[in-house]
């Protein structure tokens, strides 16, 4: 559900919904409603649903990681069938030969009605009396403070927080999560991140492919709502918050929105804006620039690329910058987090060191390493760059956080307090920009 499909006019086809659920949910003789898991996907005909949540509910089923009885009910606009969802969701399922026969029963489970707006017949007619219910809201939350707070607003009086999960996928990642473990289980790492240690923060998203195939709605949110002010946001919470309670998910959302509350809206001055252009020199997409997607506005001004630095006003990091670096259409896919020591005082080596920094690859082949200086081999005291590497041998599946719902887990989720506080700092910004229209910096595309 986005705020783009959310109204209070709803269409009657929900009753056809109802009556499949009736239908699903009390078939069979021996059948225990507690045991029972019903999904009911907004936007099944698009391309995140394709992509990722049919993969991820299958992924889940094959593994046997859900109950038996677990239904997906496809809901959107367009005219499809079952069979359609499964012809357009195949490529990303992954399913092997052997997997066949279960594929097939796992499509059985599926059905699909078409329909306009939804939230309130959710409310009313959809949900369980017995069991519990879970509303999954995917991002973007709004498009600045006021439009967030009315869609919050609006999902909090049908809805309670308990049964709230908005969902940032990037906190589903491997590496993202294990930020708290890397701080508050080692001592080492924790006890030296503040002022008098670290130089600034570097937290980097970065994209090889541009905005083909979906250049229309990118336009409209661009690269600061689309990434920094959630999935970058989200990881400085958790390399800057001080230790929770516990890992009660409460106690942890209360740490995240303790630091933001501690920075200050973003200064324009803070802020460099890029958009990219064509490259002759390569092939395929990479000759179009992001201005020759025929479905924009002509002259468009949206950033596809972005840097901002924030500051935060507390004992640990005062005056620390984070550098915050998001883009589409550079040289590699990469995100991580960077932290960047203090010089070395009264360097005895002719300046020949450079800072050590701690660093946390998130994707791909996520890894923690430090970069610190060791002597050459030979005759001389030479100081050279080393790495200190601790790589992940392997990578984790992108179907845990819809496993937290499952488990009624809210830890790797955003509240709405968090959502306040994130909009709070970019909202000037964002309202400026769309004013003003600053027009970015040009750069090549896989530069």
């Amino acid at each position: 559900i986005t705020d783009s499909v959310m109204a209070e006019q709803l269409a009657l086809s929900w009753t056809q919904v109802c009556r499949i659920l009736q239908e699903e949910l009390f078939q069979g003789n021996a059948f225990h409603q507690s045991d029972t898991h019903i999904v009911i996907m907004m936007g099944a005909s698009g391309e995140l649903a394709k992509r990722k949540i049919y993969p991820t509910i299958w992924w889940l089923f094959r593994d046997g990681l859900l109950p038996e009885n677990t239904f997906t009910v496809g809901y959107a606009c367009s005219r499809l069938t079952v069979a359609d969802i499964r012809k357009q969701s195949e490529p990303f399922l992954k399913a092997t030969a052997e997997e066949e026969l279960k594929l097939e029963d796992f499509f059985t489970r599926n059905s699909y009605v078409a329909g306009q707006t939804v939230t309130k017949n959710i409310h009313e007619s959809c949900m369980s009396q017995a069991g519990w219910n879970r509303i999954i809201v995917e991002k973007p939350f709004g498009r600045d403070l006021r439009s967030s707070e009315r869609l919050s607003n609006h999902i909090s009086s049908l809805f309670h927080e308990d049964q709230i999960y908005c969902i940032d996928h990037y906190l589903g990642k491997e590496m993202v999560q294990n930020l708290m473990v890397l701080r508050f289980a080692n001592r080492i790492f924790d006890s030296i991140r503040n002022w008098d240690h670290i130089a600034c923060v570097i937290l980097t998203f970065k994209e090889p492919h541009g905005t083909e195939g979906h250049g229309g709605y990118f336009d409209e949110f661009g690269i600061i709502r689309d990434v920094m002010q959630s999935h970058l946001l989200q990881m400085l919470c958790l390399v800057a918050m001080e230790k929770p309670a516990s890992t009660n998910s409460d106690d942890v959302h209360d740490e995240k929105v303790r630091v933001l509350k501690c920075i200050s809206g973003v200064q324009a001055n803070n802020v460099v804006l890029g958009q990219y252009v064509g490259n002759p020199e390569r092939e395929g997409k990479a000759t179009k620039g992001y201005q020759d997607d025929p479905r924009l506005p002509h002259g468009s001004t949206t950033a596809t690329f972005a840097a901002a630095v924030l500051y935060m006003e507390n004992e640990r990091w005062d005056g620390v910058p984070f550098i915050l670096r998001c883009s589409k259409a550079l040289n590699e896919r990469k995100a991580e987090v960077r932290l960047q020591f203090r010089d070395v005082a009264s360097n005895i080596f002719r300046q020949q060191c450079r800072r050590n920094e701690l660093v946390i690859r998130v994707q791909p082949h996520e890894a923690v390493y430090i970069k610190m200086m060791t002597k050459k081999l030979g005759m001389f005291f030479n100081p050279e760059e080393s790495e200190l590497d601790l790589t992940y041998g392997n990578t984790y599946k992108n179907e845990r956080l819809l496993l937290d719902v499952f488990c009624r887990s809210q830890m790797y989720f955003l509240c709405s307090d968090e959502l306040r506080e994130a909009w709070r700092i970019f909202t000037p910004l964002l309202h400026r920009m769309e004013q003003q229209k600053p027009q970015p910096i040009p750069y090549m595309y896989g530069s």
